[in-house]
């Protein structure tokens, strides 16, 4: 049976992502871009309202909730059926969302770690769920020099997870590697050359590895890599650009 690989399609509601073309500034442009990426074949749209990259620094739950509300309130009205997730490790923006919009999947780069409450929510609201191996900071260079296996370690950590998730009964998740998050660019290419390692959890896997460091953070080292992605074993692409990636399953 052909493998359906989903493209995740990423806007952003905040003005300190990594990658300036994923910025929206009011929900007439989070609308205009929404509607751009669905149309060029986007299956969820990842909707971030604080940024994880290098050096940032998380501005709180009333800050992140300020810049959702807006745009989760367009999405009942003009996208029935369209799949969202929310970028989000808080537990109280995690029950704002879902009391706006109803289901979505929970986009954790935390895995649960931030706040210890955010997996039982998921699991009594019984969300989907995206778990991200980080360990520390993104780009952390400090804790390289702690890897042993690197692919042994993201492994133990998702078995230990999915022990996790069986306590919560969260049924539904996703494993995210964490490309970029803790990991030079030698070690991002080791997990992606071995990502069909993962495929022993049953879950979907989701790269995320558009415009980072390790694709020089171009266009074309991104589909480069999205190619080898695919071959390994990606289940979900989650992208800045929709329509390169939809090329590549064509």
């Amino acid at each position: 049976m052909h493998k359906v690989i989903k493209i995740m399609g990423i806007v952003n509601v905040n003005g300190d992502s990594f990658y300036p073309s994923s910025r929206v500034h009011s929900t007439d442009e989070f609308r205009a871009k929404v509607d751009g990426m669905l149309e060029e074949g986007a299956d969820i749209i990842d909707i971030g309202a604080c940024s994880s990259r290098p050096g940032s620094i998380y501005e709180g739950e009333e800050e992140e909730w300020r810049r959702l509300e807006p745009v989760l309130k367009t999405i009942p009205a003009n996208y029935p059926g369209v799949r969202f997730s929310v970028d989000t490790f808080s537990s109280e923006v995690v029950k704002k969302v879902y009391d706006t919009v109803g289901d979505f999947i929970v986009n954790d780069i935390s895995a649960g770690e931030n706040d210890p409450r955010i997996l039982p929510l998921v699991g009594e609201l019984n969300l989907e769920y995206i778990a991200m191996h980080k360990k520390g900071n993104p780009e952390n260079m400090d804790s390289l020099a702690t890897y042993g296996n690197i692919l042994e370690e993201v492994k133990d950590y998702f078995t230990a997870f999915s022990a996790k998730a069986a306590q919560y009964r969260i049924e539904r998740w996703i494993l995210d590697p964490g490309f970029g998050f803790a990991k030079n660019t030698e070690q991002g290419l080791f997990l992606l050359d071995n990502l069909s390692a993962f495929e022993q959890f049953g879950k979907p896997i989701l790269v995320g590895i558009s415009r980072k460091r390790m694709t020089g953070g171009t266009l074309r080292g991104t589909k480069r890599l999205h190619r080898i992605a695919i071959r390994n074993g990606a289940d979900i692409l989650r992208v800045h650009d929709v329509k390169a990636a939809k090329s590549l399953l064509l």
